[in-house]
């Protein structure tokens, strides 16, 4: 058994909540039994669905707030109205040590806001950005930003590389990962120039692992470096677009196996194959994105996701405590140098 740590949660945040986010602590009390929980909501929804789950009920404290943030809430109406929001007050916990660290389901944006607005970011930071997870051919790799900025300069891409190195080696458990810029083209002359100069600072930096400088789109399915690196612009949409394929090939193969009998014969016989296959792209088992470069750990879970898909999205606020990633950030933004004038000169 691990060291205790309590996280706070915004039990009305998601589309099913807070039946799912009370469900998916269950899982994670299963999985860590060191945890203890703080959910915040409505304390009439939320009581009843802690009665009957026994350990989980005695290791969580439940503290009322009718206010929630909407879904279509604005971040900057979210962050002046919500100030006694479910997900507000599941920040300040962690804000007042109260907690390690918090997880909802909630508004993406309005999560960022109030993250940022309550927890600052680290120094030497001066935009967090979204990590998750992705499949890949050689097992997982992290990505971001997936949405956070939508313009980035030079710096800020250098502090995702550097963050995104952190948490490659302190939740995927590797000591020397690869990391890249996303680009058109892997050729060193391609990309704009906060491209180019990120890349030049990265070259020079003493970051651990290995720096290979551009890869390409498809370069993400192949797990080509361990930690790919780009706007949130671009992020978000190879997300969605990795999403939206996802789903296009699964309804493909529905439709293929229901075509003829001989087709339906073959799904018979393929049936422990596709299980398989199901487990491994399910999006529940890389739930749970990142928000790094605060100081402290917060993770937004999808909010259309299940009670096992919140419950990963625990686990990795877990890893990410348990492995020191604030810290690791603090150490290795130390190795970089931010004279000015360094970008132009590395470029040169």
């Amino acid at each position: 058994m691990g060291k205790a740590l309590t996280i706070a949660l915004d039990a009305m945040g998601g589309d099913a909540a807070p039946k799912m986010v009370v469900r998916g602590a269950s899982i994670a009390l299963e999985r860590f039994p060191e945890v203890r929980f703080i959910m915040f909501g409505r304390e009439r929804e939320i009581a009843p669905l802690l009665k009957n789950k026994g350990r989980l009920q005695e290791v969580t404290t439940l503290r009322h707030t009718d206010d929630v943030v909407g879904s279509d809430a604005k971040p900057s109406v979210a962050l002046r109205s919500g100030r006694q929001s479910s997900m507000r007050l599941a920040i300040d916990a962690v804000q007042a040590g109260e907690a390690d660290c918090v997880v909802s389901a909630g508004n993406t944006g309005a999560l960022m806001a109030m993250a940022k607005f309550v927890l600052k970011t680290l120094p030497g930071i001066n935009r967090p950005a979204i990590a998750s997870f992705f499949p890949t051919m050689r097992g997982e790799s992290v990505m971001l930003d997936l949405g956070a900025n939508v313009q980035c300069d030079a710096q800020n891409l250098v502090d995702f590389a550097v963050m995104g190195n952190a948490f490659a080696r302190s939740v995927l458990g590797l000591q020397e990962p690869s990391y890249a810029l996303l680009n058109v083209g892997s050729e060193e002359i391609k990309g704009h120039e906060s491209l180019q100069e990120a890349s030049a600072i990265l070259r020079a930096s003493g970051l651990p692992g290995k720096f290979l400088g551009f890869v390409e789109g498809d370069d993400i399915a192949k797990g080509t470096a361990d930690v790919i690196v780009t706007d949130g612009f671009t992020g978000n949409v190879a997300l969605k677009t990795a999403e939206g394929t996802a789903k296009l090939i699964n309804e493909y193969m529905r439709h293929t196996f229901r075509s003829s009998l001989l087709a339906g014969l073959g799904y018979l016989l393929a049936r422990p194959a596709m299980r398989k296959l199901r487990k491994r792209v399910d999006p529940r088992g890389y739930n749970g994105a990142m928000f790094l470069g605060l100081n402290g750990i917060a993770v937004k879970s999808h909010g259309g996701t299940d009670a096992l898909g919140f419950a990963n999205a625990i686990g990795v606020a877990v890893d990410m405590q348990r492995h020191g990633i604030i810290e690791k950030i603090r150490t290795d933004l130390t190795l970089l140098d931010r004279s000015p004038g360094n970008a132009q000169a590395a470029v040169v």
